[in-house]
């Protein structure tokens, strides 16, 4: 796991929304670390190279360690305020970590192996990802920046659990008591529709044909006589048509 660092500084200028404006203003970014046996600590931190640093999506399941006052913290990102509608940090929250001390953690799922699956091989179908990250407990040193999720025999109609995921050693799902599904894969609408109107077409043909009087089914459809059957009809017919001709002569 790659380590990483950031800096952060005391908090100076008082507290409360005027000040945290003026920080802001001033193109930092206020903040708090709590946790372990320590007192919490305001902190303020340079914006831009927050806003660089939140882009990293391990910045935001891994330990960090922050420089303050001197020294070094590991610590995790517990919490982060945005502005409604513009690209500012209005404040961010880190834990002290203790490296003795189990953690509970949300960690993204990075799925692999989805287009060699028999769903999406064999019956075309989509696989959806119903959980993105997945809470678990385990120490510091245990914390994975992500889980990989192998959908490599993910079958059609079938749904991935929690509980079906290879998970690194030290590392325990927390999902109480539920088994949570983590992705599914389902055949698109549009082609079990179109399906569905090929048979009922089909259907309708069927029908109709069958509707219309004196109808000849055709060969090979129920009811419809072997073409064999159809010629000796026909020599019955022409030697009966023959038969009254000569009678009719004899009179």
């Amino acid at each position: 796991m790659a380590k990483i660092e950031f800096t952060a500084f005391p908090r100076t200028g008082g507290e409360g929304r005027g000040a945290s404006r003026r920080l802001r203003r001033g193109g930092k970014a206020p903040g708090i670390l709590y946790g372990g046996s320590a007192e919490p600590t305001n902190i303020e931190l340079d914006h831009n190279a927050l806003m660089h640093a939140l882009k990293n999506e391990a910045f935001h399941a891994s330990i960090l360690t922050m420089k303050l006052d001197g020294g070094a913290h590991p610590v995790l990102l517990r919490d982060v305020q945005m502005h409604p509608y513009r690209p500012q940090v209005l404040h961010v929250d880190f834990q002290r970590v203790d490296a003795n001390k189990k953690i509970h953690m949300k960690v993204p799922l990075h799925f692999i192996n989805g287009s060699e699956s028999p769903a999406v091989k064999a019956d075309g179908a989509v696989i959806s990802h119903v959980l993105n990250e997945l809470d678990v407990s385990c120490l510091p040193k245990d914390l994975p920046e992500f889980i990989e999720v192998d959908l490599s025999g993910l079958e059609t109609a079938h749904a991935l659990k929690a509980s079906g995921i290879k998970l690194p050693p030290g590392v325990v799902a927390l999902t109480h008591g539920r088994d949570p599904v983590v992705a599914t894969a389902v055949i698109p609408k549009a082609i079990v529709e179109t399906e569905e109107e090929t048979a009922a077409a089909a259907e309708a043909a069927a029908a109709a044909a069958a509707a219309v009087p004196g109808a000849v089914p055709a060969p090979g459809a129920e009811g419809a006589k072997p073409a064999d059957d159809k010629a000796g009809d026909k020599k019955e017919e022409k030697a009966g048509k023959d038969k009254d001709k000569d009678d009719k002569k004899k009179k």
